[in-house]
């Protein structure tokens, strides 16, 4: 995106003046700048002012200069605009929609703190920041404003996505945080998202990034995480200052930051996700920019400066014009504004998914945009200004658009119809159509409200010619489809979608037009010259508009103008019913009218009149007065509801009366009982009386009951027949049961009745079982009578159970009957009910239980059903059973499972009655044609040979091939064979190939169509199975069949001619061969001519042969022949005729045969005649006449001399000892003929491994040869070679002896070091070359080292002698030897063995050294003294006054060290300083262990633990405490101890846990102990003491009876401190307890040494009486360390 300065809105001023802030409205019609005089100044779209208003402050009496604005931003209808002000306060102006509207405050939020920043991202809600780091809400709607989060650092800038769903917040620290109102689904994270290094006044919120920028004079780019994408440094450039705002596009493709003079652009790329930097616009004098501000539609962005100017910029890629009417301005990748030239409107086209939109057309009329992205279309109405954006997969272009329908846009792809609704961003839906007329597809989008539908969309198309599919697009399916008998060529759905219109074939001509009138509709169809007029049925579709529209007043008049049809009557009838829905009670009431229905139109009526009436006198309607709605209740029938209503109102006797009106008396009684009702009492006589004048003497009776009058209630019953429910109210009341007489009365009419059941419970009741029994058995209710029979008759409950069962069986329940039968014994009849009831599980299971006769018969039964299931191994089991075997053989053998009957006949038959059985079985399937059956049987009794004749026989040789290949396969290959000679003779060729082919006889093939004359099908089978050249030799065979001509085209058009003449020649056909050349390859014939001579060669025919190879032209061949049988004559004659160049070779050839014979004379004469002497040199060589070879060459080939003598040489180096001698004997040959030079060379090349004399005199007489007669270079070329050679072989004295002959020093020294003769090296440098000392002590030196003579080495180097003993870990040996050497070596191995002691964990040994050599002050040795004082306060066990020694020695070694650095240039230095602490501590530590060997001193020993506790910056603190409070609870100090060893249990957990994070140091406040420890990387105290102490501390902590406090002095410090915490004076410490001394003092002469004179006499007290060696050390080290000892008579006697 490119910058283009446009207009300056606002002139700048002279000095500083700067445009605080600015705003785009939302419509993009309104601009505003607000300047440093506090004025909102407003600006059309075309930058022109239009108007202006002053803001004013929270509260007049701080004047009108008291605040400044700091935000402000146009609500989302651009009709208001928010003010932030630093006076704490926002107000909100309502500006209007027209320039010049009143400015009025609609809203105002005060705040707690000064506003900085502002945006306004939705409806009703303002979110801004504030000085105090808050980011709030205001909400215009409620007047309230609340946190959205809260810092503690100053807003510095706040801005929002491109949707306006989520806000970004920077902060003065640093911070960026981010908050969502809505993520949109994008899963990002909310709350602090980074933390730039600079507070980031400039910040932007991109589609794919966000953008900060600040003082720092960096651009970051951070990912939506908050990881760095990208940094663009100007920190080094010098015309670049701070960043001061930033503004992202409308789109987030782009983003503007301001900064001095410059706006630097930077743009996405979407291709390379990253951002691109474009050409900075650069602007003189145009100052810092303050404000920025970008046009909501992207095309303009406005800059406003620190000197009060305003300047416009266009902002766009590219702009374009379109069809010299529209103009389109590209401002992003993903944003294009389409402007009409002619009327100036301007539709903003945006891709919402981010993606770049790559052309724009405007289409249908110059009216609707069609876009392409690489993933979506977009698609949008310029008239309505409705855009929509689809997902849309690219199709090359392909697609077709129409806009005949203002709501949808149709786009057909690949018979594909797509709905896209203009407004909405998914596709309104898509189906599958060939037919892309519009005039055959129909939409409709909510085009008639309908009563209780929201949307209405619906779709109709052709699926095919003849059929019409309807779609409701809100859901997505079909409605249904309509089938026509003729093609359909127009359609249009109603408004509504609920009636379709189309027309097919049928109707001729072309519809003109619709014409109305009359009441009639009619469609004008010109059919030629005339015009037509068809009449259309418009009363179904009158009506129908009237009901959906709900004008059912309309629908009255328009029936009431039909005469009464059934179709007329269906009409009133859903009028009455959607009438009566909607209370038109007067349209219901004459839709019954109309209907006849009198009762329910007079109903109505009586119903209308109340209403009216109501109307009349309470206005309103009088549709919802209570006896209106109870009436309609009633006309549904729901007299719940309508007493519910009048209950409701009250009017219990309106109720009443509608149930006495519909004799509906228990409704009426249950009315009044429930509401008290006085004229209840009259109401049941009145039902009562009702009820027996009407004769309904069973609910007289049930009246009688529910009023508990028994006796009357059954009269009532009996009276009534009903003798039944008289027993039954007898049973339940035991004062009637009492009535004998009644209940005879009763029994007898219940048997009368046939009610035998019910009678005998009476009887049985009465305790009459006998009757009782009779009854049951008479009424059938057999399970009361066992019941009975049970208690009663015992007897007789098997009886029963039968004739239960056969009741059972006569009902046809022959399942239940079962377990009757069982119950009863009757086995036969449980089994016959069984297999009735088809329970065939019972039914074995019962068989299984009877004895085998009885079973026998039914077994075949069950086993027939199993059968039937094809459960076979169940029904064969049973057949089994039954003693059927045969049966369920033939059911296998129905079934086709032959196996089973096989193996089942096996069994039970012999096995030859078993075959003659199954192949009579086969035969007979033979000749039913049934031949894989036949076939089964065959192989079920072993017999595939019968199926395999019964195949040949049929001529099914498929099946006959398969059963060989199963069991006979070593016959398969034959039985191929065999059939296919059989199908060549029946003529079946194509069959017999197959059988030929798959026996592997191609050959077979080839010559059966060759006998028949079937050339080509031979080639084909020859050339598909018989190898490379099988088909060429078929079309050979084929072409010379045909000879001539016809063989030449057959050959060309396989492509085989030249292979042909070529496979004749080879067959020696070739009089064919000359034939096929001449008619087509004449340029084959010399060739032919010679394979021709070849083959007469081979025949012996040698003057033929000669012939035939001049007609070749290959004279040279004929040459050839004779030599190769040796008639030279003939040989010579014709290479003399017809090719002298060869010539020569028949001489050679002569040659060879003489030298065959020996004569070698007689060759050597041949081969000069024939100029080859070459040859004569190499047959003599190969002869082993070296001599007649040399003599050859150096006559005729002078110049191959030297290459045979060297080859003569190597010949002779084969030959080892007997060539070597040889090449002794030829050396000297050249010497005594005075070739010096080849003399030495044949003396160097003398090589025998067996002879190192030999070869050392050689060598030694080439060197002399040399040394004598060759020239100096050469002669140290021959030295230097031989020196290294006589090395070699071990004569060093001689090969030094060589080069001190040319004076090659260097060369003999070396010569000397190889041999080890170091003496003569030695003298050899002295006396020639005083230079070359060194470099043999070096070698000697080396060669000490390498053989591990150190004794020999000191002697030599005593540096290398010392490194040697280290490498060999020598120490002693080492050490011992630095000890001769001075002070400064010594120490150098000293550290080095202290280090390796260090790392072996032996630091002992290491303060040894040191004890016995002394610490130097070398800095490189500090390391090792500090870890051996770390690895010595670290150690276990050193807690005891066995220590003491090790203590002693730490002490004075750290001692020494501190005298020497006071003395070294390292005084007073940091290193200095920390080793006088670490001294002080050793001491310590030496007299605490000196004081624990004293039982007096223990005291002593306890104030030294709880001392060191301020030192443990260098100690391991969990250990330090550890000892002090084991020390002061030994001592009683339970406080203190308590304190320390609480400490340490804290200790040990922060260092299980790795951090000291958690430590409390409220017990030290006060105290030197120091609370920045190092975490010890171990536990110093075992497990075991660990728990001890947690013990002990919580035994204590549950006592409560310690305070936990650390003791105090007279200081009011606590009183192991050196600091007085409330007077800051530093005490000196004790040096016999390290207390602090606060009076008593005794100072000794070394300044900052002093003790307690109470200890310091306790100490001299103590060694007194103990005569302790330790203590005595520990006053000998005082003395020495302080400059001497108090004035005292003790002496150290």
């Amino acid at each position: 995106m490119q910058l283009k300065h446009l207009r300056t809105l606002l002139s700048p001023q002279d000095g500083a003046a700067k445009v605080t802030c600015m705003a785009w409205s939302q419509n993009n019609a309104k601009f505003a700048v607000c300047t440093v005089d506090r004025v909102v100044l407003l600006y059309d779209e075309h930058g022109e002012r239009r108007d202006k208003f002053s803001t004013k402050p929270a509260d007049m009496k701080y004047g009108r200069k008291s605040y400044m604005v700091k935000g402000m931003a146009f609500s989302p209808d651009s009709t208001k605009i928010a003010i932030g002000q630093t006076d704490n306060i926002i107000y909100v102006y309502k500006i209007g929609e027209d320039w010049g509207d009143k400015k009025v405050i609609c809203n105002k939020f005060i705040q707690t703190s000064a506003v900085t920043c502002l945006q306004w991202p939705a409806e009703h809600i303002i979110v801004f920041g504030l000085a105090e780091g808050k980011v709030r809400l205001a909400n215009t709607k409620t007047n309230k404003s609340s946190t959205i989060y809260g810092t503690d650092s100053y807003v510095v800038s706040l801005t929002t996505n491109c949707s306006g769903k989520g806000i970004l917040s920077g902060h003065a620290d640093g911070t960026i945080v981010r908050y969502f109102f809505d993520d949109e689904g994008s899963g990002e994270s909310q709350g602090k998202l980074v933390n730039h290094p600079c507070p980031p006044y400039a910040l932007a919120w991109a589609t794919n990034s966000i953008v900060a920028a600040g003082c720092d004079r960096r651009i970051v780019a951070y990912g939506k995480e908050g990881h760095v994408l990208q940094t663009f440094d100007y920190s080094r450039d010098p015309q670049e200052r701070e960043f001061t705002t930033a503004a992202a596009s409308p789109g987030g493709q782009s983003v503007v930051l301001g900064s001095y003079d410059r706006l630097r652009v930077l743009n996405w790329s979407p291709r390379r996700s990253i951002w691109e930097e474009a050409k900075p616009k650069e602007i003189a004098n145009l100052y810092t920019v303050t404000a920025l501000a970008w046009k909501r539609d992207g095309s303009r962005l406005c800059a406003g400066t620190l000197c009060g100017g305003v300047e416009q910029f266009d902002c766009c890629l590219r702009r374009s014009i379109y069809k010299n009417k529209f103009e389109l301005t590209y401002v992003g990748p993903s944003q294009v504004i389409v402007k009409n030239l002619s009327s100036g409107t301007r539709v903003v086209l945006k891709s919402h998914y981010g993606y770049e939109v790559e052309e724009v057309k405007i289409l249908g009329k110059e009216r609707y945009l069609v876009a392409h992205t690489s993933d979506t279309l977009l698609l949008g109405d310029l008239n309505t200004n409705r855009l929509s954006e689809v997902a849309w997969q690219g199709s090359g272009g392909n697609e077709k658009y129409f806009f005949e329908n203002e709501n949808v846009c149709m786009i057909f792809n690949a018979g594909e119809l797509t709905l896209v609704e203009y407004g909405s961003n998914d596709t309104l839906g898509s189906v599958r159509t060939e037919f892309m007329n519009p005039h055959l597809i129909s939409v409709r989008i909510n085009e008639r409200r309908q009563r209780g539908i929201e949307d209405n969309k619906k779709l109709a198309y052709l699926i095919d010619i003849k059929t019409i599919a309807i779609v409701d697009l809100i859901g997505g399916y079909n409605i249904g489809t309509i089938s026509h008998e003729s093609r359909v060529d127009w359609l249009e759905l109603n408004e509504t979608g609920h009636k379709l219109l189309f027309r097919d074939r049928k109707l001729r001509g072309e519809v003109i037009g619709l014409e109305r009138g009359g009441g009639k509709t009619e469609v004008m169809v010109t059919e030629g010259v005339t015009t037509v007029a068809y009449t259309l049925d418009e009363g179904l579709i009158e009506f129908g508009t009237a009901i959906d529209d709900g004008n059912y007043t309309r629908a009255t008049a328009f029936l009431e103008t039909l005469e009464m049809t059934p179709e007329t009557e269906a009409m009133w009838k859903t009028l009455s019913k959607l009438a009566l829905e909607a209370r038109q009670l007067h349209i219901a009431e004459r839709c019954f009218s109309a209907l006849g229905h009198v009762a329910k139109a007079r109903f109505l009526h009586k119903t209308n009149e109340i209403a009216d009436q109501v109307s009349r006198e309470y206005g309103g309607e009088g549709t919802d007065f209570y006896q209106v709605r109870a009436r309609l209740a009633m006309l549904e029938k729901n007299y719940k509801l309508a007493e519910m209503i009048f209950l409701e109102q009250n009017a219990v006797e309106e109720a009443m009366d509608m149930y006495q009106e519909l004799h509906r008396w228990d409704e009426c009684i249950a009315v009044a009982q429930a509401k008290g009702h006085p004229a209840l009492e009259k109401l049941r006589r009145g039902y009562y009386q009702w009820l027996m004048d009407t004769q309904q003497e069973e609910r007289a009776g049930e009246l009688q009951e529910s009023q508990g009058d028994g006796l009357a209630a059954i009269s009532l019953y009996l009276k009534a027949g009903l003798p039944a429910k008289a027993a039954r109210l007898v049973l339940t009341r035991e004062e009637l049961l009492a009535n004998t007489e009644l209940v005879e009365h009763i029994t007898a009419a219940l048997i009368k009745g046939e009610l035998y059941e019910r009678a005998g419970d009476l009887f049985e009741k009465i305790r009459n079982p006998q009757r009782a029994l009779e009854c049951y058995c008479k009424g059938n209710a057999f399970m009361k009578a066992v019941e009975l029979a049970r208690l009663a008759f015992p007897v007789e409950v098997v009886r029963l159970e039968e004739a239960w069962g056969d009741h059972l069986v006569q009902q046809k329940q022959l399942d239940a009957a079962i377990n009757h039968y069982i119950e009863a014994r009757c086995s036969i009849k449980a089994i016959e009910a069984a297999l009735g009831a088809r329970q065939w599980k019972k039914a074995i299971y019962i068989l299984d239980l009877q004895d085998q006769n009885t079973a026998s018969k039914y077994y075949p039964r069950v086993a027939q059903h199993y059968a039937s299931l094809q459960e076979y191994e169940i029904a064969e089991e049973l057949y089994i059973k039954g003693d059927r075997t045969k049966d369920a053989i033939d059911m296998y053998t129905q079934a086709g499972r032959w196996e089973q009957a096989h193996k089942l006949a096996m069994k039970c038959m012999r096995p030859e009655d078993v075959s003659v059985l199954y192949i009579t079985q086969a035969q007979e399937m033979e000749k039913q044609g049934k031949y894989r059956e036949a076939e089964r049987l065959y192989v079920t009794v072993e017999e595939p040979d019968l199926a395999i004749t019964m195949f040949k026989k049929h001529k099914l040789y498929d099946d006959m091939i398969r059963l060989v290949g199963k069991h006979h396969p070593d016959l398969l290959s034959d039985t191929h064979l065999h059939l296919g000679k059989e199908l060549e003779a029946e003529g079946r060729l194509q069959e017999a190939e197959y059988h030929y082919l798959e026996a592997q006889e191609w050959k077979a093939t080839v010559n059966m169509y060759r006998s028949n004359g079937l050339w080509e099908e031979a080639y084909r089978v020859a050339k598909a199975h018989g190898g490379t050249n099988a088909h060429k030799h078929v079309a050979y065979l084929w072409a010379k069949s045909l000879g001539g001509e016809s063989a030449v085209r057959l050959l060309n058009k396989l492509g085989l001619l030249e292979a042909a003449i070529d496979h004749a020649a080879d067959n020696c056909s070739f009089e064919f061969a000359f034939e096929l050349s001449r008619l087509a390859l004449k340029h084959k014939t010399p060739e032919i001519h010679l394979r021709y001579a070849m083959y007469l060669e081979d025949e012996g025919k040698f003057e033929e042969a000669e012939a035939e190879f001049i007609r070749a032209g290959k004279p040279k061949e004929a040459v050839l022949m004779f030599v190769h049988n040796q008639d030279w004559e003939a040989a010579q004659r014709v290479a003399e005729a017809h090719d002298p160049d060869s010539v020569a070779e028949v001489l050679v050839g002569q040659a060879r045969g003489a030298l065959e014979e020996k004569d070698f004379q007689k060759a050597e004469g041949l081969l000069l005649r024939a100029q080859r002497p070459g040859l004569a040199l190499n047959f003599y060589k190969e002869a082993g006449l070296w001599s007649d070879a040399l003599r050859i060459c150096k006559d005729y080939v002078p110049g191959q001399l030297e290459a045979l003598q060297e080859e003569y040489e190597r010949e002779a180096t084969k030959k080892g000892a007997r060539g070597m001698e040889g090449l002794v004997e030829q050396a000297r040959q050249w010497e005594q003929a005075g070739e010096y030079s080849r003399a030495v060379d044949c003396y160097l090349k003398v090589r025998d491994s067996g002879s190192s004399s030999l070869m050392e005199k050689c060598w030694m007489k080439a060197a002399e040869l040399a040394i004598k007669f060759l020239p100096p270079q050469r002669s140290l070329e021959v030295v230097r070679a031989v020196g290294p050679q006589l090395t070699g072989i071990r004569k060093y004295s001689a090969a030094a002896e060589l080069y001190l002959n040319l004076d090659l020093v260097k060369e003999a020294i070396d010569a000397f070091i190889e041999g080890e003769e170091w003496n003569k090296a030695k003298r050899v440098a002295k006396e020639l070359d005083p230079r070359y000392e060194d470099y043999v002590d070096e070698h000697y030196k080396e060669f000490l080292k390498n053989q591990g003579k150190v004794d020999s080495l000191v002697g030599v180097d005593v540096v290398a002698a010392l490194d040697l003993y280290v490498e060999q870990g020598q120490w002693d040996k080492c050490i011992e030897t630095a000890t001769k050497q001075n002070y400064k070596i010594l120490h150098k191995y000293v550290a080095l063995y202290a280090t390796h002691l260090i790392r072996e964990g032996d630091y002992g040994q290491a303060l040894a050294l040191y004890v016995q050599h002394g610490a130097p002050a070398n800095p490189q040795n500090f390391n090792i003294y500090k870890r051996i004082f770390t690895d010595m306060v670290s150690s276990p066990g050193t807690n005891s006054a066995e220590a003491y020694h090790n203590w002693a020695d730490l002490r004075d070694v750290l001692f020494n060290l501190c005298e020497n650095l006071v003395k070294s240039s390292e005084a007073n230095s940091p290193a200095h300083e920390e080793f006088e602490t670490m001294l002080l501590i050793a001491h310590y530590y030496a007299t605490r262990s000196a004081a624990q060997s004293v039982k007096q001193l223990e005291t002593v020993a306890a104030q030294l633990s709880v001392s060191l506790l301020r030192h443990t910056q260098l100690l391991p603190a969990d250990k330090a405490f550890y000892e002090a409070g084991i020390a002061t609870k030994a001592v009683g100090w339970e406080n203190m101890a308590f304190i320390f060893l609480n400490r340490f249990l804290d200790l040990t957990d922060a260092i299980e846990e790795g951090t000291l994070d958690a430590l409390d140091h409220c017990d030290f406040q006060d105290t030197d102990i120091p609370f920045e420890v190092p975490l010890p990387a171990k536990q110093h105290v075992p497990e075991a003491q660990r728990e001890e102490v947690r013990d002990w501390v919580l035994t204590v902590s549950m006592d409560q009876r310690l305070e936990q406090v650390l003791p105090r002095d007279e200081r009011g410090a606590y009183e192991a401190s050196l600091v007085a915490a409330s007077t800051g004076v530093r005490a000196l410490p004790c040096l016999i307890t390290g207390y602090p001394i606060l009076r008593n003092k005794i100072e000794f002469k070394r300044p900052g040494k002093a003790a307690n004179k109470d200890n310091w006499n306790k100490f001299l007290m103590a060694i007194k009486t103990s005569h302790s060696p330790v203590c005595q050390d520990v006053l000998k080290f005082i003395s020495q360390w302080c400059g001497g000892l108090p004035s005292t008579s003790f002496s150290f006697q």
